[in-house]
């Protein structure tokens, strides 16, 4: 049931917390503050420097978590995001924050929204007794139990204080922050964040966040063309199983043969605005090398987008051509992209079986099956692929040599 004040005054909740990160449970606390009290403004108030408690080892910056809560509560009724405690550089106290917030608004209602466990601390609060002048707690309940504890506690500070408390119904979201900090870095946890949070996290590997695989499958397929997907599940297929027979890391090649296509689709000129954007000019392009460019943005665009490591880039980045001097991962990568399901050439069986029985010899076959198939085009074939042809059979000799 919701809160109505008589007079039609100005109804204003205040929701604070450290939001690292802000998650499910809070979004759903403030729609239901909202709702239940009929408040004209909810106002988040991310903390800056918590005093109770310093903020944990890899929390993202106050900028970042400032910017995390407002993709949170973007879509909640009446919400905005206060950078009132989050800007300051010394510990910031709820009263303080209150007196200064009810100073812009002075004959409104102002609600304290709290869980229950905060609000049975309330009196170890800084100058309680003052903040409870200021505003009404508005206590999140998630069960019968809570509201026994709630009116117990209500009764006592309305004895000392004269202070009264409102109780919203919380719908029960079972994680905490500290919870999902834990979980993000297991690739989990997804179903628990705003999409517009969950991909700032991944982006900027938050909290040591590691994609979802089925969120990071999403998003790439949604970049492809349809009769792309096949191909890019076959990479996705097989890439853990030769990294592991190569001791690489099997997470990294699964994530390069996800991402390794998301640019393929795309036009020449789409892929030279991807390059300038991220500072790489590129000139005088040739047609036999339109094709080689979504390697290049594929690579851009996993790191800047996904937060992939500098390996999985250069894995993406080579993954056609090769290189000199390529490391077991890119030749891991190189080769599914040759090698998975999907593929039907002459000869494919032979690579198949060298792949997982000799790395080198099989990276050197794929290489001169693709420049022999460009020669027999008349199209000069690729420099980097020559490089790399010429650096692996030198290797080979200096080790049959010793």
């Amino acid at each position: 049931m919701q809160v109505r004040n008589e007079n039609c005054e100005l109804k204003i909740g205040i929701f604070g917390g450290t939001f690292n990160p802000p998650h499910l449970g809070h979004i759903q606390s403030a729609r239901a503050a909202v709702q239940e009290l009929g408040l004209d403004r909810l106002i988040v108030v991310p903390a800056g420097v918590p005093p109770h408690k310093a903020l944990p080892n890899g929390t993202p910056s106050a900028a970042a978590r400032m910017e995390l809560a407002q993709m949170a509560f973007e879509d909640i009724p009446n919400a905005v995001v206060s950078d009132i405690e989050i800007s300051k550089e010394r510990p910031s106290f709820t009263v303080d924050s209150i007196e200064e917030l009810k100073r812009s608004s002075p004959d409104a209602v102002i609600f304290l929204i709290v869980g229950t466990d905060m609000y049975l601390s309330l009196e170890s609060w800084k100058d309680a007794e003052r903040l409870l002048g200021l505003a009404i707690p508005a206590v999140l309940s998630r069960s019968a139990s809570d509201n026994d504890k709630i009116d117990s506690f209500s009764q006592a500070i309305k004895k000392r204080y004269g202070a009264s408390a409102k109780i919203v119904k919380n719908p029960i979201v079972e994680i905490s922050s500290s919870q999902l900090r834990e979980t993000l870095c297991k690739r989990e946890g997804v179903q628990y964040l705003a999409d517009a949070c969950y991909s700032h996290i991944i982006k900027n590997r938050c909290y040591g966040a590691k994609p979802d695989w089925g969120w990071l499958r999403a998003r790439a397929h949604s970049m492809l063309a349809a009769s792309r997907i096949p191909h890019v599940l076959g990479c996705e297929e097989i890439a853990p199983l030769l990294a592991e027979r190569w001791g690489v890391d099997p997470d990294e090649a699964r994530e390069a043969a996800i991402l390794h296509d998301i640019t393929k689709k795309l036009s020449t000129s789409e892929h030279l605005i991807i390059l300038e954007n991220h500072g790489i000019i590129v000139t005088n392009i040739k047609n036999s090398e339109e094709k080689l460019l979504h390697p290049r943005t594929g690579a851009v665009l996993a790191k800047s987008e996904f937060g992939a490591s500098d390996s999985v880039a250069e894995a993406i980045r080579w993954h056609t051509t090769g290189r000199r001097g390529m490391t077991v991962l890119e030749k891991v990568v190189y080769l599914i992209d040759y090698i998975e399901p999907t593929r039907d050439f002459p000869g494919v069986d032979i690579l198949r079986k060298l792949a997982y029985n000799n790395l080198d010899e099989a990276v050197i076959l794929g290489l001169e099956m693709t420049i022999a198939d460009i020669d027999s085009r008349s199209i000069v074939p690729n420099e980097a692929s020559l490089d790399a042809l010429m650096d692996l059979k030198s290797q080979i000799t200096e080790r049959t040599c010793i």
